[in-house]
């Protein structure tokens, strides 16, 4: 087993005003040559908009864009034609492929919008661009994972994304031990803590902190406190 563990306070940050945005990984100004990806995955930034501030259109291609609401309601238009609004418990895919532009928005004027965005590098290149959008019930997270992305060619309940990648959430009540199982061989697992405190192979983790852990087939989660966790499973290669 092989791992990196990444604080929330080590994470790249930015704050132009209307966002603050903290990078896992590189990403615009923020550039550190030993966080560059995670296997597939290329992006994972930690955004809060300020009431109807957002992000104008703006192009993508080759690249999976995911996005996840933690708080508020975040608007979204693309060249597709598609419109519409996701909020917390929702999750967005946008398979850029061949090119597509999109915006996105705080819908309220009056309150802040907390998004996660992933961008994973995808299975296939070229494709038709592609939208995708689901509710998930939080009921269906509480000491359990519960699959928010999926592979296209998988039989999966989540969104689906065109890379062999699982997104999972859990809510994981104090003391108590989940045991996580690589879907795919030689994938690896980025663990990001939404709140709370747990621990993962050795290392205790809080709110924000993070461990990317490959070469392994199980990953063992206990709950220091109550916590809620994101993992994300990509190809190492």
């Amino acid at each position: 087993m092989k791992k990196a563990v990444h604080k929330a306070n080590t994470r790249g940050h930015s704050n132009h005003g209307w966002l603050d945005s903290h990078h896992s990984f590189s990403f615009a100004n923020y550039f550190n040559p030993e966080r560059v990806y995670f296997g597939m995955l290329r992006v994972l930034n930690d955004d809060i908009v300020t009431g109807g501030n957002g992000f104008g259109t703006h192009p993508h291609e080759n690249m999976e864009i995911i996005s996840i609401p933690l708080e508020g309601d975040l608007e979204h238009k693309d060249s597709m034609g598609t419109a519409g609004v996701i909020r917390k418990n929702d999750v967005q895919i946008m398979s850029a492929g061949t090119g597509v532009f999109h915006s996105e928005y705080n819908k309220n004027p009056d309150q802040v919008v907390n998004f996660l965005q992933l961008w994973i590098f995808p299975k296939y290149k070229d494709i038709a661009p592609r939208y995708d959008q689901k509710t998930f019930d939080p009921a269906c997270r509480k000491n359990q994972f519960q699959e928010i992305v999926s592979p296209i060619e998988s039989s999966g309940s989540g969104v689906k994304i065109n890379q062999d990648a699982y997104l999972h959430m859990a809510e994981i009540a104090e003391g108590n031990i989940l045991d996580y199982h690589i879907k795919c061989e030689g994938n690896g697992v980025y663990a990001f803590v939404l709140n709370g405190s747990l621990e993962l192979e050795g290392e205790q983790l809080e709110e924000r902190d993070a461990i990317g852990v490959y070469e392994t087939e199980t990953l063992k989660f206990k709950a220091i406190k109550n916590a809620e966790v994101l993992l994300i499973e990509v190809p190492m290669n």
